[in-house]
């Protein structure tokens, strides 16, 4: 104790209390030392996201991005929309605008816009008020929020299919809301849509199970239904009565034509008067991918069940995230609501598949000048490249081929044979081919 404490100990007290300092002290260092979190064992990188990481490690000057999902320039350089940038220079112009919270469904402009989209401007459940809809962060957060209300009313908690194969982070996001997750067949070995199989496998799902069906330019193999094949797959999905979940990443972006990508949801909600859910994401229609703008869309039978839904909705958003983000959903709104900036979104979006499809045709051409083996004893040429839509081009090749691909190439994709297309551009597009060639001559 200090000389003048007011507070006297007799001597035996004090070398007691001196004595038991002595013992606790090393206890209590080590509790202060102690590593809580020693246990925790490292996370597996994300299949996708790794291979960005792994690209941004690589030093070598010729190194190709062809993993994740983003649009790129035919010099390979990020893009921002003129719409966008139009749209900012009115938000900034705009005083008006403040920095609050939005409610937990999101800005009103938007949610009106957002389901005319995907639903269309001439939409019977949108003009019956049987739509319930939540701004999202991004598809992602509308894919969870849509898991955690399918978990919470569904009644028996149902098994979620996906397509064999699908965007890795499916099953994780159902799964992480307590449900179980299976897989039916979508693609043959020829990369054709197994039809057969997929019907099969869905025929064979319990009643009340839950469909996730990518709604256009199917990730990651590009393969989608026809028409007449959407109508066999919406009478198995009625027969079954199943939940629908329409998964809608590449809207407009997959062929330039925003009317056209959102046919299978179109049909199933109109013409087929069936409920589902559609997500939303504009990441890639809108470049808007550090924005996290999306939305869930949930088609009900009646006004009265979709206002229901919706304050479930937000009963799951207040615990996750509480309010949306405010800039990309005015962004979207804005130009979604200004007729000139909507029509030159439209015109870049054209701009942006049509680079796309052109890329396609650049490579197979590639690759055929230079007489490039086929994957494998599956294929007969390379077309299946050029017959597929969207970013995503599902090559064939294995895993192994993938990783020369990488180590000797310095050409990054995912081990599933994926390409993201918007990565080719005509100054690297030889180079691309005469690696596959290589690495598939050498395999």
């Amino acid at each position: 104790l200090a000389p003048h404490s007011r507070i006297m100990m007799r001597p035996t007290a004090m070398r007691s209390s001196l004595a038991l300092l002595l013992v606790a002290a090393p206890l209590l260092c080590a509790a202060a030392t102690a590593n809580k979190w020693a246990a925790v064992p490292m996370a597996p990188a994300d299949p996708i996201l790794g291979v960005a990481i792994a690209y941004k490690a690589d030093s070598a000057v010729d190194k190709v991005n062809l993993g994740i999902g983003a649009y790129r320039t035919s010099e390979g350089k990020p893009l921002v929309l003129k719409c966008v940038r139009e749209a900012e220079k009115k938000m900034c112009d705009d005083l008006t605008l403040d920095k609050e919270y939005l409610p937990m469904q999101g800005l009103e402009s938007f949610l009106k816009a957002t389901s005319a989209v995907i639903l269309g401007s001439d939409s019977k459940a949108i003009e019956e008020g049987r739509v319930a809809v939540l701004q999202t962060l991004s598809g992602t957060g509308a894919l969870r929020v849509a898991g955690e209300f399918i978990a919470g009313f569904a009644g028996q908690s149902p098994k979620v299919y996906i397509s064999d194969p699908s965007w890795g982070n499916h099953h994780t996001i159902f799964q992480k809301c307590g449900m179980e997750t299976t897989k039916y067949r979508y693609i043959s070995k020829t990369m054709t849509l197994d039809i057969d199989g997929m019907l099969e496998d869905l025929k064979a799902a319990p009643k009340g199970s839950v469909f996730v069906l990518h709604t256009i330019a199917h990730n990651p193999t590009g393969v989608d239904p026809t028409e007449e094949q959407w109508k066999l797959i919406a009478d198995v999905c009625e027969e079954r009565e199943a939940i629908l979940i329409f998964d809608t990443a590449y809207q407009g972006y997959a062929t330039g034509d925003l009317e056209k990508d959102a046919w299978a949801v179109r049909y199933f909600a109109d013409e087929r008067g069936m409920e589902l859910m559609v997500t939303q994401s504009y990441s890639k229609n809108f470049g808007l991918y550090g924005e996290r703008i999306g939305a869930l869309n949930v088609v009900t039978r009646d006004n009265d069940t979709a206002k229901k839904v919706r304050s479930q909705l937000c009963a799951v958003v207040r615990p996750m995230y509480s309010s949306p983000q405010i800039h990309g959903a005015r962004l979207v709104s804005t130009v979604l609501g200004d007729r000139t900036l909507k029509e030159m979104w439209q015109e870049e979006l054209v701009g942006m598949s049509n680079r796309i499809v052109s890329m396609r045709t650049a490579l197979v051409q590639a690759l055929a000048a230079i007489e490039c083996p086929v994957p494998s004893s599956d294929f007969k040429d390379w077309c299946h490249i050029t017959s597929q839509i969207g970013m995503f081009a599902y090559t064939g090749l294995n895993e192994a081929m993938c990783d020369r691909l990488t180590k000797e190439h310095h050409i990054y994709c995912t081990r599933n044979g994926r390409f993201s297309m918007a990565g080719v551009t005509p100054s690297n597009v030889d180079r691309v081919a005469a690696a596959i060639k290589d690495v598939i001559a050498n395999a």
